[in-house]
């Protein structure tokens, strides 16, 4: 008895070490979507640009497209927004900008300043599409195929090696399949 008294603790000790272990294995930005093939749900917003004129979805069938979600008050956007500059200039995907939670005249003069990588931002000024989303936190990008379903999700910034490595692949995967 006086042996499981030591030993128990023990145990536990090495338990708790290998959980420890596993969960620093973990990429942190491997956050799994319940969405990833399903399809991306409805939204209609106005266009930055031109407010008076609004995107949905169903103006994208047909189209493999990119929703990037970001903001001008948002500090890994800055980061990623060179990138997706390049990614744009390859012309693989139609790329549409959420402006999520942002000021109109805030978000225009951010892509004044950095350059506009997206063929359409749209702003999101209450949040509600980006919940439909499933959206944890700006920036995140999401890949949708012709038939409007989502079939990657990018949490945080994309980065350099991010573009070679999962973007263009599963783009021209994607843009080789049928609608």
């Amino acid at each position: 008895m006086l042996k499981l008294k030591y030993l128990l603790p023990l145990l536990l000790f090495v338990v708790l070490a290998v959980f420890l272990a596993v969960g620093l294995r973990l990429n942190p930005k491997d956050i799994p979507s319940p969405l990833i093939d399903k399809p991306a749900p409805a939204f209609s917003l106005p266009i930055l640009a031109t407010p008076e004129k609004t995107l949905s979805q169903q103006d994208l069938q047909g189209k493999v497209w990119l929703l990037n979600v970001w903001a001008s008050w948002c500090v890994s956007c800055r980061q990623e927004h060179p990138l997706l500059l390049e990614l744009a200039k390859r012309k693989q995907a139609t790329i549409v900008g959420l402006n999520y939670k942002d000021e109109a005249q805030a978000a225009g003069q951010w892509l004044q300043q950095l350059g506009n990588p997206y063929d359409v931002s749209i702003m999101d000024t209450d949040g509600r599409v980006g919940i439909d989303y499933g959206v944890y936190g700006v920036p995140e990008t999401f890949v949708i195929d012709k038939r409007g379903v989502i079939r990657y999700k990018h949490t945080g910034p994309v980065e350099p090696g991010d573009i070679e490595r999962i973007f263009l692949p599963l783009l021209q995967t994607l843009n080789q399949e049928s609608a």
